[in-house]
């Protein structure tokens, strides 16, 4: 399993959160993707590791910014 955080700015309310959680699932294969507008932060848990440039653009594309993205071996 690997876990990827991205640290995002923008996301103001609950429908924010939902937004982006929406997009990464419609984009990639996800066990699990939870946001966060008090921690600016989104955690997806996922089989394999994500591709960065696709991650970027899909968060891009949805108005909000890509600050970081970090990943880990669960």
């Amino acid at each position: 399993m690997i876990k990827t955080t991205l640290d995002i700015s923008g996301m103001v309310c609950g429908m924010c959160e939902a937004h982006i959680n929406d997009a990464v699932r419609n984009a990639f294969h996800v066990q699990k993707v939870t946001s966060s507008r008090k921690k600016g932060q989104t955690t997806i848990i996922s089989q394999d590791a994500l591709e960065e440039d696709k991650l970027r653009k899909v968060i891009h594309d949805t108005g909000y910014t890509l600050l970081r993205l970090t990943t880990e071996q669960k």
